[in-house]
């Protein structure tokens, strides 16, 4: 089986796709780590601000920092969390609906062009790998002492 270049290569596909998708929603007025905090509160509606940076892998103050972008436009809010008043809950605004559902589009459209030529079954296949990919990775995370052969 020929792995060699197999991460490398996911890897630059997924680079390339972050790089087109910047370049389309520049046009919305948006930085990528912008877009990225959006998509999530659209997913996750008033998740707690140290979640989001949980789930971006970057540290809170540098979170901290794009809410305060967000916060100034208009398109995100913070709110004390009731059940700990040393957190930040976060929420999209209505303002920044309009901007979530064009970013969506946006991503519905790179999908689109990426993906073309490519069948339903083949689509399938590749989900279905990315997500055993992701799984045999997730249990090399969690297991710290776990050696390979």
């Amino acid at each position: 089986m020929q792995l060699d270049n197999l991460p490398f290569e996911i890897a630059e596909t997924a680079h390339m796709l972050r790089r087109v998708f910047d370049r389309r929603a520049a046009s919305l007025g948006v930085t990528r780590a912008q877009w990225r905090v959006l998509a999530i509160l659209g997913r996750n509606p008033n998740p707690r601000q140290v979640e989001v940076a949980d789930r971006l892998d970057i540290e809170p103050i540098t979170l901290c920092r794009i809410i305060d972008r967000l916060e100034q436009a208009g398109l995100v809010e913070r709110h004390r969390d009731p059940a700990d008043r040393r957190a930040w809950r976060l929420a999209l605004t209505d303002k920044a609906k309009p901007i979530l559902e064009s970013l969506r589009g946006l991503a519905a459209e790179l999908g689109g062009d990426a993906f073309d030529g490519l069948g339903p079954d083949e689509i399938g296949a590749l989900r279905a790998s990315l997500t055993r990919i992701r799984d045999n990775l997730s249990q090399l995370t969690s297991s710290p002492n776990r050696v390979s052969a």
